[in-house]
């Protein structure tokens, strides 16, 4: 997880070298706690998933919160939800992304919980957990748990997700907008690690 990552004017995440958007569904709400400043943070916006990340960022700040960045690899305990009386949602724990000059134990794992309000959730949660599984099936060295080695979600072995994009169900009442293009993004502006607060140059 990183706090309030690097976002591009119109809100899209700045992308990784080698990134690929699979995906970006409006109208969630999103929850997680452990951020500095607040036991526990509420928000709506925009879920975006790629083959390393999934990023929520909110369509309005809430104090100092407005993205949240998760590597699929940290994440664990991940489940689909139907309450009968309340929304679909996805719950799970990610483990943080620690700087390397800083210890694991100043560090704690963060719950989340992805609430899909407005419209069906028949793409998204597909999409996610084969991206989840087959990412983890390609890195072996994974193990699920807070006292696992990390792996560096930027190193890690990627499953060919325009194969899965091509062969994915789409749900007509689901409003997720898949990628079939990428985001325009200048080389420049792409990042080459976790750690850096600003955007790489391309040399």
């Amino acid at each position: 997880m990183a706090l309030n990552p690097q976002l591009l004017p119109d809100g899209v995440p700045v992308a990784f070298f080698n990134e690929l958007f699979v995906l970006a569904r409006d109208g969630v709400e999103f929850e997680v706690d452990k951020i500095p400043g607040s036991d526990r943070v509420k928000a709506k916006g925009t879920i975006y998933l790629s083959n390393i990340r999934m990023v929520f960022v909110a369509s309005k700040p809430v104090g100092n919160f407005f993205a949240f960045d998760m590597p699929l690899l940290y994440i664990h305990g991940e489940k689909f939800n139907q309450p009968i009386f309340h929304c679909n949602n996805i719950s799970g724990f990610v483990e943080p992304v620690v700087p390397d000059d800083e210890h694991r134990a100043l560090y704690s794992t963060h719950s989340f919980k992805i609430l899909f309000k407005e419209g069906g959730c028949g793409t998204f949660v597909p999409l996610f957990f084969n991206l989840l599984n087959s990412l983890r099936q390609y890195n072996q060295q994974f193990r699920a748990g807070a006292e696992a080695p990390r792996v560096d979600p930027l190193q890690a072995a990627q499953p060919p997700v325009e194969e899965m994009m091509r062969h994915a169900y789409v749900d007509p009442n689901d409003p997720t907008k898949i990628y079939l293009q990428q985001p325009t993004q200048e080389p420049q502006l792409r990042r080459r690690n976790y750690n850096s607060s600003a955007p790489d140059h391309a040399m």
